[in-house]
């Protein structure tokens, strides 16, 4: 081609191929976005089952009471967890019974009669008795007695007075 003949004008960019390349152009971008809000969503459902799962194996205390000796010095932490299904008692002083002796848990409801949760049976530092839910859900105190080996016979009341005592606070979950 010689130098002064111009090379034949290419023809305009017509307005359809403007819009089909900003059409491909917005179909990737959705497709990106759509891609990366389902692994998004994967994730946080993956993070939501995680903390489900830890939560429940966390404990949930609903009770907890703090019994105090004559000094009001703290002797035994008690609580309970209604899904382990357990009053979890922690000796806080080094307080132990002899050996013709047991120590024994009482619920003192607001009306009525002491009643009995269970013996010590173990002079370690923590003790587990078998609770439920409503164990503790109409009592305002607990206390401790000590009684002749293995405890005080169904359907009879604590020798008096208490050794422990204290009040039992529902806590919020």
């Amino acid at each position: 081609m010689p130098m002064n003949e111009t090379s034949p004008a290419r023809p305009p960019i017509s307005p359809a191929s403007w819009w089909r390349a900003a059409t491909i152009v917005c179909l990737l971008l959705m497709a990106t976005a759509t891609a990366t809000g389902v692994s998004m969503y994967e994730q946080f459902k993956a993070q939501i089952q995680h903390l489900q799962t830890k939560l429940q194996s966390t404990a949930q205390i609903k009770y907890i009471a703090v019994l105090l000796d004559d000094s009001q010095a703290p002797a035994l932490l008690v609580t309970l967890d209604p899904q382990d299904g357990a009053l979890q008692l922690q000796r806080l002083n080094s307080v132990t019974e002899g050996r013709e002796d047991s120590m024994q848990l009482w619920a003192l409801p607001a009306s009525g009669d002491p009643r009995s949760l269970g013996v010590l049976e173990s002079s370690g530092k923590t003790l587990r008795l078998g609770a439920n839910d409503k164990t503790l859900a109409d009592v305002p105190q607990l206390a401790i007695s000590v009684e002749n080996k293995g405890g005080v016979a169904q359907g009879k009341g604590p020798r008096l007075p208490y050794l422990f005592k204290g009040a039992v606070v529902q806590k919020a979950l």
